[in-house]
Order: structure tokens, then sequence, then C-alpha cells
């Protein structure tokens, strides 16, 4: 064949730029983030019968072959339009690769034609090719007059169906011969359509406003043709005589078609201006002399099919057993063996560099896994020196011999005495080894097998074994806050010593974690510090088993509605306890003789009225007989116990006031916030907001440190917890960021640690210090079982035990330390008929308070009833 190149494919391959890297080109694969392994589904292997160029599809729909073989050829993110590939500017003619392209066209309108079909759309941009030249045929919007300005490009995809085969596009595509039979009819239509759409290589549909390809990149001399214009004007080009006379369009009218397309094929422009002018003159079938003494052949096919007469035009049968695509069929049929070659060995090179990054990933999973093994052997063998040194000190000996692993297995002596300091806790921990406590059940099969040593504590301890995932994540992410906390030493020691300002004095005892010698001279004195904090939390999660009830109390008056507890609050020495709510009372009842008086009904000792519903009370710690309230008309107010009067009455308030703190370190100090947006801070002595912040949104709690009155935190209907260091209250010391609902109370812990509740349906605790930036969005931890998602439910911390009330009308206790509730206690109603307890889903917890730093406990939930419970 004259003009045939054998690099011709080569030329065309790099032309389009084809990747070599299939995982660059598409990064879906890799933003999975996890290899999932699915069952047999197979990628798109064709199975092509008849030709080996037969490649009809829509979007990797499936349709019959030449011999009714299915065929599957996806569009993928590297094909190209056949319209965009024909104007490329760049683009030379090799009569080989023209002709592969038009048989495989052939092919498509031959199989159409075969079940009766016309498809009327024989035109460059309803069809798309693959970097191997492989043709697939789409009718995008840009092919029918829907008019439709929309860019999806899946959404608007139509083509005609083929008898037998699967149908996999959209039910609009069974009246795609109407569409066409009216296209035909009306051919200005189409021109005058904005909505235009040139398929993109990324697979999607590109709209033709967007399709301007006037780009131009360095060094080139020509610019290719603007889209939009070559889209509008395609439809004239392809409009048949028997359509513009307004006669019916048949088979032959495609066959017109293939003949301008070749046209196109074997012809290339350098302006549009040439390129317009010369498909007008196709119309009167007038050729350009170049293509005359060029491709003489190619020419004279052209105008065999398009002769202006229907009747005179070839048929798909002549066509198909015409010299001029059977004599090349040799060479192309060469030239489909090669792609084939070339494509498989595209798939093997997928396949390749998808099990090198499988194994890249596997690899570093082991290391990670090699890392943490190796972290947790170096900490047997510290927890077993400082096991050792303790026996040692107290005059036992030990034999190790029989233990197993990389480590004695320090278990199989807790059963044995202990003289260490946690002995207290350790008895506690064997007396409520077999009690069940009702957590969350993670299923964990290998870690319910019989230990062999019946002496472990663990393999008894039911609730360590349902919660074994959520201790391992508590170890770790100690074990971290630890290595963090030995990084910033060492950095800030290293400081001073640069800066000559200190010597070696800078030591605390997480430094020792990185200093194995001074751990060593140091381990009989003390433990590291991540062994003291994971220690702690696992002895006090295992130290109760259980809440019980001290005592239930008992009003008069619990067939009254309104008898929804806002607030409890236990005076500086824990004799008397106060509650208040939507009653519109402050009750006070002395602790003992509810403790030791069985008695029908229990009266407070002093009741006060307010006049209107109260939402909070705070109990001064240093004025024993004075209370602070606020309630929903915005009032805030000191109550004199003693007299069963108002100290002072405070309405500077705009809205209802939900929460109000006296200050311990200060206490003439009391803050309030309300849904007015502001928090007051008030003097006692003076009776007067002394300052007042305002923030965005509802203010619904305070809290001081126990340890200063300069300082304030408060939680926020804005998901957010704002810290003010109350000597500068124009911004926040820190933001605290997290929640993902209203915070509905803030407790501090220690000086620095606060905790948080939500009705987001979590607890968050805190470490001020690691604030930074104004701005902390990492909690140490994130304390989930109960439910909260609409009320208060109240919030109580003690010695590192958290209390806080649940919707399901159980109180939960958690310990900072681990994110699992350690104990529950379950509210059951009382029927006022019968006396049975009944379940009532429609009641929750209202409020908790601990009873100082003890283990008691006051509850109460929406229906008023009161109970003193105590961790046994």
């Amino acid at each position: 064949m004259e003009g045939s190149s054998e690099s011709g494919w080569e030329r065309s391959d790099s032309s389009r730029g084809l990747n070599s890297s299939f995982l660059v080109r598409n990064s879906r694969i890799l933003r999975t983030g996890a290899v999932r392994f699915s069952g047999d589904n197979s990628s798109h292997d064709s199975v092509r019968k008849g030709r080996p160029w037969a490649h009809v599809t829509s979007h990797g729909g499936l349709l019959a072959g030449s011999e009714g073989g299915p065929v599957a050829c996806p569009v993928e993110c590297n094909d190209v339009s056949l319209r965009k590939w024909l104007d490329n500017p760049d683009r030379t003619v090799d009569a080989l690769e023209c002709l592969h392209i038009f048989s495989q066209i052939v092919d498509v309108v031959n199989l159409a034609h075969s079940q009766g079909i016309v498809l009327h759309n024989v035109r460059p941009s309803c069809f798309v090719m693959s970097s191997y030249n492989r043709v697939s045929f789409i009718e995008s919007a840009s092919c029918s007059d829907s008019g439709s300005d929309s860019p999806e490009y899946g959404s608007n995809s139509q083509m005609a169906e083929f008898k037998g085969s699967p149908s996999v596009v959209p039910p609009e595509s069974q009246h795609s011969r109407s569409q066409y039979a009216r296209l035909a009819r009306n051919p200005a239509s189409q021109i005058n359509s904005e909505s235009s759409c040139l398929q993109s290589s990324s697979g999607q549909a590109v709209h033709a406003s967007d399709g301007a390809a006037n780009e131009q990149t360095a060094g080139d001399k020509r610019q290719s043709f603007p889209m939009k214009q070559i889209l509008l004007l395609e439809s004239n080009w392809y409009t048949t005589p028997e359509e513009v006379s307004g006669d019916p369009t048949l088979c032959a009218s495609d066959i017109y078609q293939l003949g301008v397309l070749l046209f196109e094929l074997f012809c290339t422009f350098d302006s549009l201006e040439e390129k317009s002018s010369t498909m007008a003159s196709l119309r009167h079938r007038v050729l350009p002399p170049q293509l005359l003494l060029k491709w003489p052949k190619e020419a004279s096919f052209c105008l065999w099919l398009l002769h202006p007469e229907p009747s005179s035009r070839p048929k798909m049968s002549e066509l198909l057993q015409s010299e001029f695509l059977n004599e090349p069929r040799n060479e192309i049929e060469e030239r489909e063996a090669a792609i084939d070659l070339r494509e498989m060995i595209e798939e093997q090179e997928l396949l390749l560099e998808f099990l090198l990054i499988l194994q890249q990933m596997k690899q570093e999973a082991a290391d990670n896994l090699n890392e943490t093994i190796t972290l947790i052997s170096s900490d047997i063998d510290e927890v077993t020196k400082l096991h050792t040194s303790l026996r040692m000190k107290g005059g036992l000996s030990i034999d190790f011999g029989k233990s197993s692993g990389s480590g004695p297995s320090l278990m199989n002596n807790a059963d044995d005495d202990d003289d260490s300091g946690s002995s207290g806790s350790r008895k506690r921990i064997r007396q409520g080894l077999d009690m069940s406590a009702p957590d969350e059940v993670e299923e964990h099969a290998d870690m319910n097998q019989k230990s062999e040593t019946h002496g472990s504590f663990l393999s008894k301890s039911s609730r360590l074994m349902k919660n074994f995932r959520k201790l391992e994540s508590a170890y770790f992410l100690t074990r971290c806050r630890s290595v963090k906390t030995a990084s910033r030493l060492l950095a800030r020691h290293s400081q001073v010593s640069s800066d000559g300002r200190g010597g070696s004095n800078v030591a605390t005892e997480r430094s020792s974690i990185s200093n194995p010698s001074s751990r060593d001279r140091n381990i009989e004195q003390k433990p590291n510090g991540w062994i003291n904090t994971f220690l702690e939390g696992l002895c006090k999660y295992l130290s109760f088993s259980k809440l019980k009830v001290k005592a239930d109390l008992k009003q008069g008056d619990l067939l009254n509605s309104s008898n929804l507890v806002c607030s409890l609050s236990f005076d500086r020495d824990g004799e008397f306890f106060a509650s208040a709510g939507v009653n519109k009372k402050i009750k006070v009842f002395e602790y003992n003789s509810i403790l030791n008086e069985d008695r029908d009904i229990h009266y407070p000792v002093v009741e006060m009225a307010s006049r209107s519903k109260l939402s909070s009370i705070c109990w001064n710690s240093y004025i024993k007989g004075q209370i602070a309230s606020s309630n929903f008309e915005g009032v805030v107010q000191v109550w004199d116990v003693t007299r069963s009067q108002t100290f002072m009455e405070m309405r500077e308030h705009e809205r209802r006031v939900w929460s109000v703190d006296f200050s311990v370190a200060d206490p003439t100090m009391l803050a309030s916030g309300s849904d007015d947006g502001s928090v007051k801070l008030w003097n006692i002595n003076q009776g007067v907001s002394v300052d007042t912040i305002k923030t965005k949104a509802n203010v619904c709690c305070v809290q001081f440190p126990t340890d200063s009155g300069r300082t304030l935190a408060f939680g926020s209907a804005d998901h957010k917890i704002y810290y003010y260091d109350l000597r500068t209250s124009k911004m926040p010391l820190c933001t605290l960021v997290g929640h993902k609902k209203t915070v509905s109370y803030v407790k501090f812990i220690d000086s620095t640690t606060l905790v948080s509740a939500s009705t987001d349906n979590t607890l968050k605790l805190w470490d001020l210090s690691m604030c930074t930036s104004r701005v902390l969005d990492c909690p140490l931890q994130s304390f989930t079982g109960h439910l909260n998602v609409k009320n208060f439910v109240g919030l109580s911390v003690s010695d590192g035990y958290i209390a806080t009330g649940s919707e399901t009308n159980e109180v939960f206790v958690y310990h900072k330390a681990l994110p699992m509730p350690a104990l529950s206690f379950k509210f059951n109603s009382t029927d006022p008929l019968s006396g049975d307890e009944v379940d009532d889903t429609a009641q929750f917890i209202s409020s908790v308070c601990w009873r100082g730093q003890s283990s008691t406990l006051v509850a109460a939930n929406s229906m008023g009833n009161i109970k003193l419970l105590e961790m046994a």
C-alpha cells in the first residue's frame, strides 16, 4: 500500500502521549488506602471472534461480535475522541493506520445493519479511540438533539441497542432511533445547539465551550482547531443528500457518512477555513488535487461511497468484499497482532507494578509489626526487672525458668502476697474477677481460649477479655504519649545545654525512656512513666466490679410530673448534698441521715423556692452554707442555706443561664454561662459582674480549674471548648476542637487536664499543656459506651474516675486511662401502684455528682429518682 509505514503505529501511539505506567494514569488503585481482594471478577479481557479488530461498545457495554461472541472494550482514561484525533494539527497520514481505523468503523456499521438498525451518526465525534487504535462507538449528548447542557458524560450517553446483546445503557437509549430520525429531518438543530460535547481522555464528556482547543505549547507553530466550531459544523458535513431533500434515511445514508469519514482520515488541513471550504466542496464530490495525486485509490473509493443517489452507493456486503478493504487485510492483521502483543505486555507490566506496590505495602506493615513486637518485648523486660526488684525487696525468691516468650509471665504470680504499694488495688482486683461489666462485647475468639496457667488473672477477668482490643489501643496510646514527652524533654535539655545555662540536671521520670543506664539505676526507686500511667488505669479499671445502691432517696412528690433534676452538688465536707430542677426548688439533704435511716419518705433539711425553673447549682467550696444557682429566666442567685433565703441576685444575662461554678481557689469568684452567648464573672462581695466574655454561640457549661481562679473553661453550642486566661479575656488561650455536637459539660480532672461531654455520644479527655498554637484538635482519649444525643445527662470527676449519665437511664463510670466504661448502673422505674420495677425507655439520667474524692456518688434521673451509689 502506497504511503504505508511500518512504524506508523508507533508514531501514532507516541503522538497521543501513551504513558507507560497504568498506575500513574489511574490513581484510584492507590487512593483506596488498602488492598482488597474480591471474588473472581476478571478484568476486560476481550474474547474477540471473527475479525480481530471488531470492537463495538459504549462505555464498557457488551455487544455481540461479528460471530455472536461478546466483546468488551470499556472506555479507559486514555481514550480520545476520533474527532479530536483527526483534527490534531500534528497528525500525519499513515495509510495502514487509517485503513485499520476505517475497517473497525465499517464493522460497527455492518453489525448494526445486520440487525436492521441504521446508525445515522457515523461521525468522528461518536467514536473514541484507545491508545492502541481500538475504536469504540458511543453516542453522547453531542450526537443527539436532546439539547441538554449537562456535562455529565455517563448520564447522557446513549447507544443503539443491538439484538442479542446485554443491555447496559440507560432506558432513554430505547428511543435512540426516533432521535436519529428527528435529527435527520432537522439537521440544523444540531448546528444551533450549544450542548455539543466531546469525549475527553478521562472518559467524561467535556462541554463544547470547554473544549475549545486553542491551547498552544512552547515551540508549536500551528494551533489546534476550535473544537466547538468543528462540532457544530460536523453535523452539516455528515448530512446526507436524502436528509437535505427530506427523504427517509436508509442504510445507504450510513454508507455516505462512511465516505465522508474516509475522506477526513486521508486529508489533513492547516486551518479551519481551509477545512470548511474543502468539506463544502466534498458535498459536490469535488476532491482536493493533493488527495487525487497522493491517494488515488482512496479518492476513487470515497467518490463511490459519496454518490448522491443512495441506490448507486455500494451495499454493505459489497463494501466488505471490496478489494480496497481486503487487499491490506494481511498487513492489518499483522498490525493487530503487534497491538495485541503490546497490550499483553502492558497488562503484565500493570500486574507486576501492582504486585510490587503490594509487596512494598506489606513490607512496611511487617516492619511496623516488628517494631511493635520489639517495643512490647522491651516493655516486658522492663516490667520484669521492676517486678523482680519489688519481689526481691520483700525477701522473696522467684524462679522464672518455666516462663516462655521473651519475658517471664508476671500474671502467674498475681495471687501471691505482694508488699508493693499497689497491693490494695490488687486485692480489690481479685474480689471482682468473676464479675461481668455491661461493656460492649467485642468478638475476639482467640482471646477466649483457656489459659494453661490457672493463676492468670487476665484469663479470669471477662471484662478484660471483652475489651482487650480497647486495652491494647490504650496501651499503645499511653506508650506513644510517653515517647513524645521524652522527646520534648530531650529537646528542651539539648536547648538548655547549648545555651550554656544548664548542665545535665534536666531529668524527669519519663526522660529515662531514652536513657537505659539511668533507667537501670533508678529501677528500684520508681518505674517508668508509661508504666505508672497504664498500670494505674488498669488497676483502677479492675478495682471495682459494680455500682451498688447505698440508699434510695424517697420523696413525697414523686407523682409530680415536673420532677426533672437538673443539677446535684455536695458541700465542701460531703455532709450535705443539694438538688435542683424544673420543680423550682433547691432541696438540701443530709447525707448520713439518708444513708442510715430507712424511711418511707426522706424530707430535706432545707428547702428553698425559686421563681423559675433551675438549671444548675454549685456549692461554695469555702463558705459552707452558700449555694449559687442559675435559672431559665437568666437570673444568677446566691443562697444562704443556713437562713433558707437569697443572699444575692444578679440579673445581667438576657436569656437562660445553663451553668454556674464557684472558683475553688478564689471562693468569692463565680462564673455563669448563658444562652445569650456570654460568660459573666461575678464577685459575690460586689454583687455585679466584673467581666464578660462574649461568644457567637450559646454557652452551655462553665468550669474553673481546682488550683486557679485566673483561668476558666466553657463549652459551647458551636461544638467547641474555650479556655481563657481571665487576665486577658479578649481571646481564648486555647480552643479545643473535636466534638461534633453541642458541648454540654466540662470538668477539670487536674490543673491541665479536663474532660468534656457532648451530645455526640462521647466524652473527650484533653491535655491543655499540649496546646501550642491556640487550637487543640487532638484529645488524649475519647470515651464511648453511653448514649447521649439530645439531653443534659450530667458529668462529674473524682480521682481519675468520670461519671456520666445516659439516655438509656443508666449511670456510666469511666476511668481516664481507658476508653470503655468500667462500671454502669441501670435506674429502673417503680410502678406507683404495684411497686414493681419497670423499664421506661423515655427516662434518662439527668445529673450525677461524686461525693468529694470518694467512691460514692449521687445520681438522679428525669423522673426525680435520686440514688446514692457506691463503687464496690
